[in-house]
């Protein structure tokens, strides 16, 4: 049944990327913003959902699959990063590929550690 789960997730995390790509789509634009901003997004809400929401809750593993694996999987995207950065690269936009290499590795870490103390701040003790 987790299959089931983690591919409507997917599903579901495939659209709503699809979307927030097309709704931050500016003409002409260099820098793979809409990108860069799914990829934090998805870091901070990864790291809520594994440190915070999930762990609390009954059925965790088949939530964490279905919302980590499955959801923030497809809404995420590593592969567009890299393509999105080679491009760069061979346009010889050689800065602009190196910030938004590094902006997203080390926003990523940062996203993903606002997300793990906002879980932290809200535990409840049993």
């Amino acid at each position: 049944m987790v299959y089931f789960w983690v591919g409507l997730g997917g599903f579901i995390g495939a659209i709503l990327r699809y979307s927030f790509g097309e709704f931050l789509y500016v003409p002409n634009q260099h820098f793979p913003f809409s990108t860069l901003a799914v990829n934090l997004m998805g870091a901070f809400v990864l790291a809520l959902l594994t440190y915070g929401f999930v762990p609390r809750r009954k059925g965790a593993i088949q939530l964490q699959k279905a919302l980590g694996t499955g959801l923030l999987g497809a809404f995420t995207t590593f592969s567009t990063l890299s393509v999105e950065t080679m491009e760069l690269f061979q346009q010889d936009e050689f800065f602009l590929g190196l910030l938004y290499l590094f902006s997203s590795v080390l926003g990523g870490f940062l996203f993903a550690g606002f997300g793990y103390r906002l879980a932290k701040t809200r535990e409840v003790s049993p």
